[in-house]
């Protein structure tokens, strides 16, 4: 019986089983940022170790708490700026590349490893940032992890972990005009809830992930976390091999062709074994937006908001108090609700493709003067395209806010927040009571073309009445 890519990697990089009988894992890559890493070489300083053994591994941004309209220095936040200064300085001395503020290449940290050609098949990747299982679009199993386990890989390169289930996610069928891959997840976290992955590894496949680009495949992954799953990866192909092909840290000439030919052996076998598959037919899907305050708590744009008594027992206390929050009642419509800010950005839907989706929407329009909408690009390689192509210019016109790269309002660590009990159509992955950076703020998750249509329309709409 053949093996997934899942275990196929797992197995590759397992040193050994320890006696918790979890296993040593080396990892290929690290990524790291400002808000979890700073404890992480504290911890090595105390411990006496000023070398890291694999330094040429380890590749550091700056994202979470970056200003995206004045990055002037000192960050006017004195927190934020500790927190840079401490990555600056921490990077310097243990000789980790920094892709600071003064670098093209900086950007939202789960954007540049792929950017950058750092994230490849066949790889475990660790980061201290839970949507790290983004980087399983490309074939590696990628993990999202602590402060504690970020000291262990800068001193070890290796850490301790458990392995877990594989489920299969197939998926059938041809999208819709104005649906996306966004829609898909958010489809997912309605089916199998926000817990239905604990315990598993979540692996996309058939022939509408096929179809998919990169970035789509990238979005769909980023938020497995969402769902409860430990990764979410895609198996490696000809769209994978041809968007790492030329990048900065891809192999070049032979060593490609070599590496290709290991990837493609990374993808599951014809007739690997899995301990569940989920079966998704999205012929029929629609755009989808989430009503509640978890991601799984989502309707399609035409469906009415569930009634209690229509939602399993074990949920329902939190969907009393999603109601409660969001001011929302069971069966009403979320059609027409008025909105009061439109965020497009993040690490689930801040790429190129995503900017092209929205601006094809807000092109000629006007956005409601009533609503604050930002497009925020997840890196600095995204915001040059966009400004190549002329996207900025088509945002601005509309009246949306065109700003520099960052996580912005995905989260609250930074100046781009909500006040009061605003309501936001956010391209982001978390609709959490406070997320957005107000305790009384509300979210609404969607695609970036839908929030591009809700700026426009000041209200919920479905975007495909704007295509």
């Amino acid at each position: 019986m053949g093996k997934s890519l899942f275990n196929k990697v797992w197995d590759l990089h397992r040193v050994r089983t320890l006696p918790s009988g979890q296993d040593q894992l080396f990892i290929g890559l690290h990524l790291i940022h400002e808000v979890t890493s700073p404890q992480a070489f504290e911890m090595l300083r105390v411990r006496g170790l000023s070398e890291l053994p694999y330094p040429d591994r380890t590749f550091a941004t700056v994202d979470h708490i970056v200003p995206t309209d004045d990055v002037d220095r000192p960050f006017g936040d004195a927190l934020a700026e500790k927190m840079m200064q401490a990555l600056e300085m921490n990077t310097a001395d243990f000789g980790v590349e920094l892709f600071g503020l003064d670098s093209e290449y900086q950007g939202i940290v789960h954007m540049i490893g792929p950017e950058l050609g750092l994230t490849q098949p066949g790889m475990t990747i660790a980061c201290g940032d839970s949507h790290t299982a983004t980087h399983g679009a490309f074939g590696a199993i990628a993990f999202g992890v602590g402060t504690s386990q970020i000291r262990d890989i800068l001193a070890t390169q290796t850490m301790a972990l458990s392995r877990v289930k594989v489920r299969q996610i197939h998926i059938t069928g041809a999208l819709q005009s104005g649906v996306h891959a966004k829609d898909i997840i958010l489809r997912i976290m309605c089916e199998l809830g926000v817990r239905g992955g604990i315990g598993y590894a979540y692996e996309y496949a058939g022939p509408t992930i096929d179809a998919l680009s990169m970035e789509e495949r990238m979005t769909i992954c980023n938020m497995s976390i969402e769902g409860g799953a430990r990764v979410g990866y895609v198996n490696p192909d000809r769209t994978t091999f041809d968007y790492i092909r030329g990048r900065l840290y891809a192999p070049k000439g032979a060593d490609f062709d070599r590496a290709r030919e290991f990837w493609a052996s990374m993808a599951s076998d014809p007739d690997a074994a899995y301990d569940d598959v989920f079966e998704l037919g999205v012929d029929q899907l629609e755009p989808t937006l989430t009503w509640g305050i978890n991601p799984g708590q989502g309707v399609a744009v035409t469906q009415d908001l569930p009634d209690l008594a229509s939602i399993p027992p074990e949920d329902r206390e939190v969907a009393e108090r999603a109601y409660e929050h969001m001011g929302f009642r069971p069966g009403q419509s979320l059609l027409g609700e008025k909105i009061d800010v439109a965020f497009i950005g993040s690490c689930t839907n801040g790429r190129i493709s995503d900017l092209r989706a929205a601006a094809e929407i807000v092109k000629g329009h006007k956005v409601a003067p009533h609503v604050k909408a930002l497009v925020v690009p997840g890196s600095r390689q995204v915001r040059k395209q966009a400004e190549e192509e002329g996207l900025h210019e088509v945002f601005e016109e509309a009246g949306l806010s065109w700003r520099g790269a960052g996580c912005s309002m995905c989260l609250a660590m930074n100046p781009d927040k909500l006040v009061g009990n605003q309501l936001c159509a956010s391209s982001s992955n978390r609709n959490f009571i406070g997320r957005q950076g107000s305790p009384t703020g509300r979210t609404l998750l969607m695609s970036p073309a839908m929030v591009a249509a809700a700026a426009i329309e000041g209200a919920v709409t479905d975007v495909r009445k704007a295509l």
